[in-house]
């Protein structure tokens, strides 16, 4: 019996395998895409990187500016995903099965959280275009429908996963909802919690880039405006700046969960 369960599992590996390699190939002809072309322009490539793309005298020149708006995309981010998250508590605890209210809420507030989180951030910042144009707010809000959504769901897998039996002892004590709220869910979820905010922190900067090409504002903006006017030295020290931000973030992140968790 097992043997033919792990037959299938392999035929079944295969079968995948041979349709994920019929379905590259045939995107290989539709697109045209010629690999030992693009295997050869390799060099030339990275030839001209090296000969273009690096800060020069001029360029750092402009890095107060620079710096001036990787902190308003960084303070962006930062909002966004706080006050995400405060929402995302919120519909967390009627949408957990453990805190739910009723099942009706429960299934409401799971299927807000699915829709604003299968909606990619660059998409809602384009449906926002309409609406606020070209500004900080459109950015804003693309980043917060997209943490809203993400951490709705890992808040309610949190809660459900580090709370449940906590919650059923007080309950069985008789204990009021807010009671529950306070003295269970909050105290046993609150380090996954913040490890999730940490982590959509780390991703709305990083996403914060793209987004502020389509609205034109922020560091995106920055790199889009040095880059469509051939300043190539100016637009390095941009991409220079933003890794190194996301690699402090990352690491003052991962001390933070290393301490918290």
């Amino acid at each position: 019996m097992q043997a033919d369960v792990f037959v299938k599992k392999r035929w079944n590996s295969f079968i995948f395998l041979l349709i994920l390699l019929v379905v590259t190939f045939v995107s290989i002809v539709i697109t045209e895409f010629n690999m030992a072309k693009g295997l050869a322009s390799l060099p030339k490539a990275l030839q001209w990187g090296f000969t273009n793309f690096y800060p020069d005298e001029m360029a750092l020149t402009k890095l107060p500016d620079i710096l001036n708006k990787l902190r308003e995309t960084v303070l962006i981010s930062v909002a966004a995903t706080t006050v995400g998250a405060i929402f995302a508590f919120l519909f967390a605890l009627f949408g957990s099965r453990t805190t739910k209210v009723n099942g009706v809420l429960s299934k409401v507030s799971r299927g807000i959280a699915t829709i604003f989180r299968n909606i990619d951030i660059s998409a809602w910042s384009m449906i926002l275009l309409f609406s606020f144009g070209q500004s900080a707010l459109t950015g804003y809000f693309a980043l917060f429908f997209g943490s809203f959504g993400f951490l709705t769901r890992a808040f309610i897998e949190t809660i459900d996963e580090v709370s449940s039996s906590s919650v059923e002892a007080l309950q069985a004590t008789g204990a009021g909802y807010f009671s529950i709220i306070f003295q269970s869910v909050i105290p046993s979820g609150i380090p996954q919690m913040i490890s999730w905010i940490l982590f959509m922190i780390e991703t709305n900067i990083r996403s914060a880039t793209l987004v502020g090409i389509l609205t034109g504002t922020g560091i995106g903006f920055a790199f889009d405006l040095y880059y469509k006017s051939l300043n190539y030295h100016t637009a390095s020290l941009v991409v220079i700046v933003i890794v190194i931000t996301i690699l402090t973030i990352e690491y003052i992140s991962n001390y933070v969960r290393r301490v918290i968790l």
